[in-house]
């Protein structure tokens, strides 16, 4: 049976998106694809990314309709559910994956979609393709009875080097790379090097992988990053995972094969403060990185205790430090808001960024994603602004929680302080708005 897959996000609809013009293609898709038609399949892609939606559903209109397979994540739910509603109108049947289904699977079920694939997919899609109804890993609904039928999760793939690398060559990858260097000055290529990430942050979502990590070996990543210089000729790289240097045998390893092959490209990635050390410091930046983004969250410890992030704040100064000395830069994450945060929280946070002085930082507002220990903990505060069908999981309300108006002070507050020649006058005015917005509490 031929498959169709997409992903539902359309940079034409998102202009803030449009703005920051950092693009990558959907990996996730692209790996089903070169798994399946490895095996036989016939499967096209349409990548939605630089598509529009009445192009995709002129597609699922004229057919023949066969099977859809749709990844839709936490921002992608209202596009997800218009393709499934259009795609089972042209009497396509629909398999939808990702993180968001895998949390809301009945809702999907009865938004059209005839199974939901939880986990990881190449495997799963490929015992529906040939005709199995209810093969392990697939949430459907019965319809002899109605009733939601959740099968066995299927077993996750071991060994990551078994699969052929991502499908590239079915989107148009130059697309991308003309968008990086004409808003940027330099075009970027992703890949990565493992799947999981077996940490316990209460806020963060497992639901694809649960909390495993599988690493490829690192001749298998360096054989594609060469292949990705020689085929598209990027200026850089991004290393898509969850945390870079997790394991610092396998990045030692895999920087002397870069360095055997003569390898060295600007690159950036994302790991954990508890993950840098002298050594991998020095390593990455031999490699040609030129960022690292740590996840700080909070300059609190009270509150990165309450995560359950397993840092501590002298940890992420460390790790900041170690990385600016040899030239690269640090990017933070922050997070306002987590439950149980005080003004004294948010004063550490500040301090504690002002003394880590990143080149970059990205702050947030927390928000509870349905299957995390933080959504478990907030459950019975959340309160829906508009439908399911009309929202995601970013506009829940959570009763008796700053509004949103102290949260901004929060971050006048820390943009101030990071001036390079900060304002006393402006930070004392950010500093009495939070103060004075502190008793503003969403209803």
């Amino acid at each position: 049976m031929r498959l169709l897959l997409t992903h539902g996000f359309f940079l034409g609809e998102d202009p803030k998106e449009q703005q920051v013009l950092r693009p990558y293609p959907p990996l996730g898709i692209l790996y089903i694809s070169a798994y399946l038609r490895s095996r036989g399949f016939e499967v096209d892609v349409y990548d939605s990314t630089w598509g529009s939606r009445e192009e995709l559903f002129r597609i699922l209109d004229q057919g023949p309709p066969a099977m859809l397979g749709l990844y839709a994540n936490l921002l992608t739910r209202r596009n997800a559910l218009a393709i499934i509603e259009r795609a089972r109108a042209s009497r396509w049947k629909v398999i939808v994956g990702g993180p968001e289904p895998a949390n809301y699977a009945e809702e999907y079920l009865a938004a059209g979609a005839d199974y939901v694939v939880p986990g990881e997919g190449e495997v799963v899609i490929e015992r529906l393709l040939v005709g199995e109804h209810a093969p392990d890993g697939v949430v459907y609904r019965d319809l002899s009875t109605g009733t939601v039928v959740r099968t066995p999760a299927a077993p996750q793939i071991r060994d990551l080097d078994s699969l052929p690398w991502p499908d590239r060559g079915r989107i148009d990858i130059h697309r991308y790379l003309a968008a990086w260097r004409e808003r940027h000055g330099v075009g970027s290529v992703s890949l990565i090097t493992a799947r999981g990430c077996p940490y316990s942050c209460r806020w963060c979502s497992h639901s694809t992988y649960g909390k495993t990590h599988r690493r490829r070996s690192p001749a298998s990543v360096a054989d594609e990053a060469e292949w990705i210089l020689n085929q598209y000729g990027p200026e850089m790289l991004w290393y898509a995972d969850d945390v870079f240097t997790i394991h610092h045998g396998w990045t030692l390893k895999y920087a002397a094969e870069l360095k055997r092959r003569g390898i060295r490209i600007p690159f950036e990635c994302i790991t954990r403060a508890d993950r840098l050390n002298p050594q991998i410091a020095d390593t990455l930046a031999e490699m040609g990185c030129f960022r690292v983004w740590i996840g700080s969250e909070s300059g609190s410890q009270r509150v990165l205790d309450a995560m359950e992030r397993g840092v501590r704040v002298e940890q992420v100064q460390e790790a900041v430090a170690l990385v600016r000395k040899r030239s690269i830069q640090a990017g933070m994450f922050l997070m306002w808001g987590y439950e149980g945060e005080q003004i004294e929280d948010i004063e550490a946070t500040v301090d504690h960024v002002t003394q880590c002085r990143p080149d970059v930082f990205l702050t947030t507002v927390s928000y509870p994603i349905k299957g995390t220990g933080y959504y478990d903990d907030v459950r019975d505060k959340l309160v829906r602004i508009g439908e399911w069908s009309e929202s995601t999981d970013r506009d829940w309300h959570i009763r008796g929680r700053h509004s949103r108006r102290y949260f901004q002070f929060a971050d006048e507050l820390l943009r101030n302080s990071m001036e390079e020649a900060p304002d006393s006058a402006r930070i004392a005015a950010a500093r009495d708005g939070l103060r004075a917005t502190s008793a503003e509490v969403e209803a």
